[in-house]
């Protein structure tokens, strides 16, 4: 099987969408952050894919920094480096969730607590080390990054303009929104939706081009992709 480079950027594509749909099924069937959940089998499977969306994320992202590098310039490589560095510590709080928390419910239950507490904002009782800005930090790097990223590839109109305000400045819209509900989670919907929208986009004009260009040609860009 030949891979090139087109057809690593079309799986790249495809790991955007699947992160993406992945981000938006999780959040409204999250098991509740307790002490309770943390011994379930939803929790573990949640956690489990969360682990697999985080990886995909990643991956997607950086075909569609690729597939855009030039014209997105310094601003979509802050919020490229920016995203990947927050989606990599926070798959390192998830896999804490998924294989260590519920070995620790019966030895120290008010460690695991604290560590459930500390995702919503809350004070622990007792000393999580660094952990709590570690967190901060995750997080910061992640809406950060979203914002820059998807600005950028706006202002490269290179994909689907939409798509990369959805990305951007959905999360921001969604907040208030979220915060009336008393559902956080949800504010990490549009961020799913415009992950899977820019990844359907990057693969589908990888395929289209592949299909419509002659043996041995390169494929061109789609002007009709940054519409």
């Amino acid at each position: 099987m030949n891979v090139t480079a087109p057809g690593l950027t079309r799986a790249t594509g495809i790991s955007a969408v699947v992160a993406g749909l992945l981000f938006v099924i999780i959040q409204p069937i999250h098991p509740p952050d307790t002490l309770a959940s943390v011994t379930t089998t939803a929790w573990a499977t949640i956690h489990y894919l969360t682990i697999a969306m985080t990886i995909l994320f990643v991956i997607g992202i950086a075909g569609i920094y690729t597939r855009q590098m030039k014209e997105v310039g310094w601003l979509g490589l802050a919020g490229f480096v920016a995203l990947s560095l927050g989606l990599l510590l926070t798959a390192a709080f998830v896999f804490v969730e998924a294989f260590v928390e519920s070995l620790l419910v019966n030895s120290s239950p008010a460690f695991v607590e604290g560590i459930l507490g500390m995702v919503h904002g809350h004070p622990s009782e007792v000393d999580l080390g660094a952990l709590p800005t570690l967190w901060s930090i995750s997080g910061a790097l992640v809406l950060g990054g979203c914002i820059l990223f998807g600005m950028a590839t706006f202002r490269a109109r290179v994909l689907p303009r939409w798509a990369a305000t959805v990305f951007a400045a959905g999360i921001v819209v969604s907040a208030p929104i979220a915060a009336a509900l008393q559902a956080p989670r949800l504010t990490a919907v549009p961020i799913g939706l415009g992950l899977a929208w820019m990844g359907y986009a990057l693969w589908s004009e990888r395929r289209t081009h592949a299909a419509a260009a002659p043996a041995g040609a390169m494929p061109q860009p789609d002007p009709a992709a940054a519409a």
